[in-house]
């Protein structure tokens, strides 16, 4: 696993031991009752960091309102006026996003800094391939790997030159590969705590696919400490395809569900079944394997490694545990009879 520098953000530390998910904000930042509302939905949904984008002086009263209601970081997103870093720093924000070369000159910086030293508080220094500086992208011919971590350092060298090392950092592209690559190239040149994600990664469908090549290829290399899967869509689905990235690699806590895909032999409808376990157990934080499989002829074996599961016969299941037989079901109590057991273990 990677080492890095520890960083602070809120109360949580950013070190490698724990990957924290993350998400943000899509109410439009006027709308200071319906920011609330969904800061308080994604916490509810196992979000751990939040973050809201603060586009003028107004939006700064979310800082004061969104902390209030949530008992997890927020992190307010910052562009171009770095009087709005500072205001978003005095109103009580856990963390900026920045990019230091799009705030103006080097004293600007400098006053960026100061007051996040005197509160403690992290800059995350956020790079995307849409957003390279020109010389760069002259230098290069396009947004690639190269040109993002060398971007990324240039911020970085910024921000230590005024003494300032608690830092966060994120190389963000569309393209998977260029993402993979960023992250993998500037892991070997820094120490600091690194967010993952697929940035404009798509809808529902195309976006989890994406950001799980993405984020999962990294995270199974021991790279990265934060993670946010964008999805165009209702920001609380990207905590739950998050959770699911993170059981997938077995870094995640919850159920992990086990299902066949079926075939000629399945004589259940075990599509609409595992959905519906799937759906049951979602918000269940116990750390068990749970199979949903189509036959009792191979079911068994196939999930013997399994904590719980259920088998489909001719119109009935039968229900085991830890590859032994516990009973047998009618079809129709298949679902109950699962959900009852996990309930006792």
């Amino acid at each position: 696993m990677r080492k890095c520098k520890p960083v602070k953000v809120g109360g949580l530390v950013l070190d490698g031991k724990r990957i924290y998910i993350q998400s943000m904000l899509n109410v439009p930042s006027t709308d200071i009752e319906g920011s609330v509302r969904q800061a308080e939905a994604l916490e509810k949904a196992g979000c751990e960091i939040v973050r809201a984008a603060i586009p003028d002086m107004d939006a700064v009263a979310l800082i004061p309102a969104i902390k209030e209601k949530i008992n997890i970081p927020l992190v307010a997103d910052i562009h171009f006026d770095y009087r709005l870093a500072i205001a978003a720093a005095q109103a009580g924000i856990d963390k900026i996003r920045i990019n230091p070369g799009n705030i103006g000159s080097r004293d600007r910086v400098h006053a960026v800094v100061d007051e996040c030293k005197k509160r403690s508080i992290p800059i995350r220094i956020g790079v995307n391939g849409g957003s390279l500086e020109k010389p760069l992208l002259e230098k290069y011919g396009r947004p690639c790997a190269e040109a993002l971590v060398e971007s990324a350092m240039g911020h970085i060298k910024i921000l230590e030159e005024c003494d300032f090392e608690d830092i966060v950092i994120s190389i963000k592209s569309s393209d998977v590969p260029t993402m993979i690559s960023a992250y993998r190239l500037l892991s070997q040149q820094c120490d600091y705590p690194l967010h993952l994600g697929v940035t404009e990664a798509g809808t529902e469908r195309m976006g989890l696919i994406k950001s799980s090549v993405g984020i999962g290829s990294l995270l199974c290399d021991g790279i990265g400490e934060t993670i946010r899967v964008s999805l165009t869509d209702d920001p609380v689905k990207e905590i739950y395809a998050a959770k699911d990235i993170l059981k997938a690699i077995g870094r995640g806590e919850g159920i992990k569900i086990v299902s066949c895909p079926t075939c000629g032999r399945t004589r259940i409808d075990l599509v609409s079944l595992a959905k519906k376990v799937e759906q049951a157990t979602k918000d269940i934080n116990k750390d068990l394997t749970v199979a949903v499989m189509g036959c009792v002829v191979n079911g068994i074996g196939e999930a013997g490694e399994a904590d719980i599961g259920i088998a489909g016969g001719d119109g009935c299941a039968v229900l085991f545990k830890n590859g032994k037989k516990l009973a047998k079901v009618d079809e129709s109590e298949a679902l109950s009879a699962l959900l009852s057991e996990i309930e006792k273990m």
